[in-house]
């Protein structure tokens, strides 16, 4: 068992995501930052789909109550083991009765905690992850708080103690500002000045930013005027409702990107989609640091994907998987 101390700012159980009920209204949840949960699991012998502990800004307190191996990947954030410091991208093993302590991220948004085994809390609909806005999977189906007991797994293969993950694997949250996008499906919507500002444009990430959408602060944009269709809302921002693949940028006035939590569907012009492979660099940036849009083709944002599922597998070689 993981026994929580504390459960920092807000810190939830978390797999890939469960998929297949977005026709429900069902958005997958999931890993913010899905290349460094695969990372985590891959250095203590998980499949890459294994639950882990996604602890934003502030992470846990966790005594353990069992020996096993551990890994924390993603955010920098420091942290102790009985008071001796322990690395991140490198698998430790902890005792029985030892203690686990995280502080304040120093470095991006979300640090992920790995268990041989993996978490192991009830499926919903497939799926470890937790939902919070509807209170489901994870445990209780929200975040962690001081006195919650987690299990963990059956041990699986793990790589030795020590095993780390290459430096050249490792993503620099720092000093990545320019995230991809597919433009579209209702970029038509804004006038060609607000087309050309949306990826010329400094925007700072708001208070706002969570599990649901990155609320960015920046120019406001205008919309081409037209007359109110019929089924859409008042506002030159609204259009006949239609569907929200996750990492749309979402238009009322200024961007939303929707994530993983986020509804599936409504009634606001989305402009752009953030290609997959750079969700996860957005959800690292912190409050009030800059994203820059790049406009990208489909044949762009499919070469991107093949370029960090080519750095997974280097990785899960390296790590001797």
């Amino acid at each position: 068992m993981l026994e929580i101390l504390d459960g920092g700012v807000s810190t939830t159980v978390q797999d890939l995501g469960r998929f297949g009920q977005y026709h429900i209204g069902m958005p997958p949840s999931g890993a913010m930052d899905s290349y460094a949960h695969k990372l985590a699991n891959y250095l203590v012998g998980n499949a890459e789909d294994a639950a882990t502990l996604e602890m934003t800004y502030q992470g846990v307190d966790v005594r353990f109550t069992t020996d096993t191996v551990v890994a924390l990947t993603g955010a920098s954030m420091p942290a102790t083991l009985d008071d001796e410091p322990v690395p991140m991208y490198e698998s430790f093993s902890v005792t029985a009765g030892q203690t686990l302590e995280t502080e304040f991220a120093t470095e991006g948004v979300r640090t992920y905690l790995s268990v041989s085994g993996g978490i192991d809390v009830d499926p919903v609909m497939g799926s470890r992850s937790t939902y919070t806005l509807v209170g489901i999977g994870g445990h209780e189906g929200r975040p962690l708080k001081a006195g919650d007991e987690l299990r963990i797994g059956n041990d699986s293969d793990r790589p030795p103690v020590g095993t780390q993950v290459p430096d050249r694997y490792v993503r620099d949250y720092g000093t990545r500002e320019t995230v991809r996008v597919l433009v579209g499906l209702c970029e038509y919507r804004l006038t060609d000045e607000s087309r050309e500002a949306l990826s010329a444009a400094e925007w700072k990430v708001t208070p706002e930013a969570d599990r649901v959408g990155y609320r960015l602060e920046g120019p406001e944009l205008d919309f081409v005027k037209r007359e109110q269709p019929f089924g859409a809302g008042n506002d030159p921002s609204n259009v006949v409702d239609l569907g929200y693949p996750i990492g749309s940028i979402q238009m009322p006035k200024k961007p939303i990107v929707l994530l993983q939590d986020a509804v599936t569907g409504g009634g606001y012009a989305t402009v752009g989609t953030v290609i997959s492979v750079d969700r996860s660099l957005l959800a690292q940036r912190r409050t009030h640091q800059s994203v820059y849009f790049e406009p990208v083709t489909v044949d762009e944002a499919a070469a991107a994907r093949d370029e960090v599922h080519d750095d997974l597998h280097g990785a899960y070689e390296s790590i001797g998987r």
